[in-house]
């Protein structure tokens, strides 16, 4: 997940921030659940209203050829719904 990197006298340590997108609307009860998931994780996401941005809906539907959310799209992995595992084991969230 992370690596290490020395120079002379000190270390840093790198990790990889997943870039995460999670295509919703305001009143889907799972589109929330996954919110909170993510803000109880300290996991960064971006969120599109595929209710009101319709160039979001279509990228939604090209990515995962559905038309429900949510759609959460982890570094290019699609989870459709809020599949608690699957987004634990994509963020490797123990």
């Amino acid at each position: 997940m992370g690596r290490f990197c020395v120079s002379f006298d000190f270390v840093v340590y790198y990790t990889h921030m997943a870039k995460v997108t999670i295509y919703t609307t305001p009143t889907c009860v799972y589109c929330r659940a996954a919110k909170e998931f993510f803000k109880e994780h300290n996991v960064a996401y971006e969120e599109k209203d595929v209710s009101k941005d319709e160039q979001a809906r279509n990228l939604m539907v090209k990515k995962s050829g559905m038309m429900a959310v949510p759609v959460i799209d982890i570094d290019g992995n699609i989870v459709i719904g809020f599949d608690r595992a699957k987004l634990s084991q994509l963020l490797g969230i123990k």
